[in-house]
């Protein structure tokens, strides 16, 4: 469980950035649509017998000619069903592009591009997770002297999860360009290591009574430390070979 929680909280970053990136691109696409479509005739079509809008056609002679109907548009043909193995390497491209090296792109130039989605899409759920931790503590009566000493904890905690990462992006076990679903694995159960050291330090610091009370208010150290770690700091993967 420690190892999903943490491998969840990893990818939800990700995640979260893409789906910002999609939800952008769908409404640029919407706002073209709605650009092509025509205006509504502001005109009010005429009421038979209403004398303030007389009826060209009801006073035309019975001899005038019939008015000519529009011919029918021919039919589109119907657009490619798209099966769930395509759209699977769809998504896979669009991550890559959005999250992969592009060419030419510095470390600085990539960071210009990607944080500012990072940090919009972590803003909110990391708010939360601060608001949980503090309802929590409350309930436990953790002492403001404890609290500042997890704090102090998981500054090493944050800096073991950093070199880890980043070194499962160097060596390509966390890729933006292809599905390794061994790796992944693989890079959870690294994650689980930390976390237990992360919680034999969280085990010297609050009795375990305050460790319970904390859980049954339905508070996870696992979900708080994998939203709170700074994901900003990571290197950016390399170019795709």
């Amino acid at each position: 469980m420690a190892r999903a929680t943490w491998l969840l909280a990893a990818t939800s970053v990700l995640g979260v950035s893409l789906s910002l990136w999609l939800y952008r691109e769908n409404r640029s696409l919407r706002a073209e649509l709605a650009g092509h479509q025509a205006a509504p005739a502001d005109a009010t079509p005429p009421v038979p017998g209403d004398t303030a809008h007389p009826d060209p056609v009801s006073r035309a002679p019975r001899s005038a000619a019939p008015m000519m109907r529009a011919p029918a548009l021919p039919a589109l043909p119907e657009p490619p069903q798209e099966s769930r193995m395509d759209r699977r390497a769809r998504h896979t491209d669009e991550f890559a592009a959005m999250f992969g090296r592009l060419d030419g792109e510095t470390d600085d130039d990539y960071k210009a591009r990607i944080l500012p989605l990072l940090t919009a899409g972590l803003a909110v759920p990391r708010l939360r997770a601060e608001e949980q931790r503090k309802v929590a503590e409350e309930k436990a009566h953790v002492t403001p002297e404890q609290s500042a000493r997890l704090d102090k904890a998981f500054d090493k905690v944050y800096s073991d999860v950093l070199d880890y990462t980043n070194k499962a992006i160097t060596d390509g076990q966390l890729s933006p360009y292809e599905r390794n679903v061994s790796g992944w694995l693989e890079y959870a159960g690294g994650l689980g290591g930390i976390l237990t050291d992360a919680n034999g330090q969280i085990g010297k610091i609050l009795e375990p009574s305050q460790v319970r009370t904390m859980y049954d208010a339905g508070f996870e150290w696992g979900e708080y430390l994998g939203l709170k770690a700074p994901w900003e700091q990571l290197k950016p993967p390399p170019a795709r070979k």
